[in-house]
């Protein structure tokens, strides 16, 4: 039996494991005022440049369950270290890239190596602080993971100003090589439960949600009843099907089917997934209105994204902190209609001469909207699986975020392409007013997917158990 961590050890597992989550958080967010320079230097369509970030989410996603499964099996040190490794290669490889397809391939690696060390960050985290200690250590770790993503455009526009859209990539490796040095040598390597990897539902959730993707991308190019689009959604069709088959079947499913039996897992799931949709698909083109359109650089259209994702830093606590009081399903539907407002608004004034001033109250109503829906749809899905299935419903939780953020920026992409195009600042925000409506909608579907929340919390996490192993009976 091993001794309980020293006050050093803790220091050391929190400090690596936030030093992690932060690098991969920041990569996601200094890419979103990178996408201009990089359409113009690969001379690449739009429709090509999303995925750019469609491989690191599917990649992501897919991965993400198996990335804590590894972990338990091999060493959960050794895995995250090895992922730390991993994702700096690939940030190496992406700055490098000397096609567009090159820098695509080397984010879906990037994408394999944040799967192994976001999930096995939150075990090492989870396992070194006692219970008393956890939820502060988690809260730290949250903080700077959100600081990332706040300050993430800002410094990737100002690196891409000043050293060009390469450089986002290169400060990863003196980072990664560094994290990842010290993570072998501070921290104790531990083990979970011996855990079987889904391979099979792995690879069919996958093709399922390629096939998919490949449709909504290449719809405006070939004709939405050509073969290859019609043939992309069929098989997309099947290999969900075969999916749900298979997990329904297997005995260590990478998703269990039962815990849908619970409405609020399910509701909560559902809007969670389009919500990030729209929020994804946001962030892709929004910058580049604030570029192409509006003709700021990469670091004034970065600080000028501060209105919305700032937000992020102050609402989300607060939600987090009353949502045990009200209940998840007012904070969700309410921060849905907000979201949808502001996009809704900001669609309604997106033009070649509308004043930036004009767009910081709707992306300010619209982050506070989202910042409240986020905690509240996280807790609604937690509360509702028992204790011992928390990790798995997290892991699906995240899953399902970005599989929802890459169906959203195909989603936005396909709108924006049909009513839009790059040539001109007048057909940007053509396209980028359609591609707001959309993700509007989305924001407003969600929020009626919440009405089917719980009005109150039903249980307490400790009486969710016999809450799910009654409800397959009923």
């Amino acid at each position: 039996m091993q001794d309980a961590p020293t006050p050093a050890e803790k220091t050391w597992v929190l400090a690596l494991t936030s030093l992690a989550s932060f690098m991969m958080a920041l990569d996601a967010m200094v890419l979103t005022t990178a996408f201009a320079g990089i359409r113009i230097e690969f001379s690449s369509s739009v429709e090509t440049l999303q995925w750019t970030v469609n491989a690191y989410n599917l990649a992501f996603a897919v991965l993400l369950l198996s990335g804590a499964a590894l972990g338990d099996r091999f060493g959960r040190r050794r895995m995250f270290a090895g992922g730390i490794a991993l994702f700096t290669l690939a940030s190496a490889a992406c700055a490098l890239a000397p096609t567009i397809g090159w820098l695509i391939a080397a984010r879906a690696a990037q994408g394999a190596g944040a799967a192994l060390v976001m999930p096995l960050a939150m075990a090492i985290l989870s396992g070194t602080f006692g219970r008393e200690e956890r939820a502060k250590a988690l809260g730290v770790l949250s903080g700077i993971t959100g600081f990332a993503l706040i300050i993430g455009p800002a410094i990737g526009g100002l690196l891409t100003e000043q050293l060009g859209w390469r450089s986002i990539f290169w400060i990863n490796l003196p980072i990664g090589a560094f994290a990842a040095t010290l993570v072998r040598a501070r921290l104790r390597e531990s083990f979970g439960p011996a855990a079987t990897l889904d391979v099979t539902g792995l690879t069919l959730v996958a093709v399922a949600a390629l096939a998919w993707v490949w449709s909504l991308m290449r719809g405006n190019n070939v004709g939405w009843t050509s073969a290859e689009v019609v043939g992309s959604m069929i098989v997309g069709l099947v290999f969900a099907i075969a999916f749900l088959i298979w997990e329904a079947r297997v005995a260590a499913p990478m998703v269990p089917l039962r815990l849908f039996v619970s409405r609020s897992f399910s509701a909560a799931l559902s809007l969670s997934f389009l919500f990030y949709a729209a929020m994804y698909g946001v962030v892709f083109l929004l910058p580049q209105f604030l570029q192409v359109t509006l003709h700021f650089g990469a670091f004034g259209g970065g600080v000028r994204l501060l209105p919305w994702t700032a937000t992020l830093f102050v609402t989300a606590p607060i939600a987090g902190a009353v949502v045990g009081k009200f209940g998840e399903r007012p904070l969700v539907v309410t921060g849905l209609i907000m979201q949808a407002i502001g996009l809704g608004w900001i669609a309604f004034i997106a033009s070649p001469d509308v004043a930036y001033g004009a767009l910081i109250a709707p992306l300010v109503i619209a982050g506070v909207g989202v910042s409240m829906a986020m905690p509240a749809a996280q807790n609604a899905i937690l509360s509702s699986v028992s204790l011992a299935e928390m990790a798995k419903a997290s892991g699906i939780f995240n899953m399902g975020r970005f599989l929802g953020g890459m169906f959203g920026i195909a989603a936005l992409v396909a709108t924006f392409s049909a009513n839009g195009a790059m040539d001109s600042a007048a057909r940007f925000a053509d396209g980028f007013e359609a591609a707001m409506t959309l993700a509007a909608l989305l924001s407003l579907v969600g929020a009626w997917i919440g009405l089917l929340l719980p009005a109150r919390k039903p249980v307490s996490t400790a009486a969710a158990p016999q809450m799910v192993s009654r409800a397959p009976g009923r």
